[in-house]
């Protein structure tokens, strides 16, 4: 029977997790921040499009205002905490012979940029909806 010899000691690799993360983990936060980031745009994306319907819908009824329905939008546009939104109804003054109403909402992401802004800085995010009036015809 073989007498068992003890087997050579491994290499010692004290510090190699610490050298492994420190060359990957730059590399994963930024894809982790990239998308929160890329989340945040199209969170604020979505709701700008839904404030300018919600906006279009509340000033195509009969008696409505267009400052009513800018305060709808910016209304909407503070549930996600955007800043620096312009609303922009047309036309303004809503008579009862308008046909249609065209909403748009512009979010500048220079002002609304959580971690990497830099990218985003540039960009505007327009959403827009227009509608038919609901007007008698005369």
């Amino acid at each position: 029977m073989p007498i068992p010899r003890p087997r050579p000691a491994a290499p010692a690799r004290h510090g190699a997790a610490a050298v492994e993360f420190a060359i990957v983990a730059p590399i994963f936060f930024l894809l982790v921040m990239g998308s929160l980031e890329f989340a945040r745009l199209n969170v604020i994306r979505h709701t700008a499009d839904q404030a300018a319907y919600e906006a279009a819908r509340h000033a195509m009824v009969p008696g409505a205002t267009a400052a009513e329905a800018r305060s709808k939008a910016n209304s909407l546009m503070r549930i996600v905490g955007a800043r620096g939104t312009t609303v922009t109804i047309n036309p303004t003054p809503i008579t009862p012979d308008v046909k249609e109403i065209t909403v748009s909402v512009d979010v500048p992401m220079n002002q609304n940029g959580w971690i990497t802004p830099k990218f985003t800085s540039t960009t505007t995010i327009r959403g827009t909806s227009r509608l038919r009036t609901e007007r008698p015809e005369k």
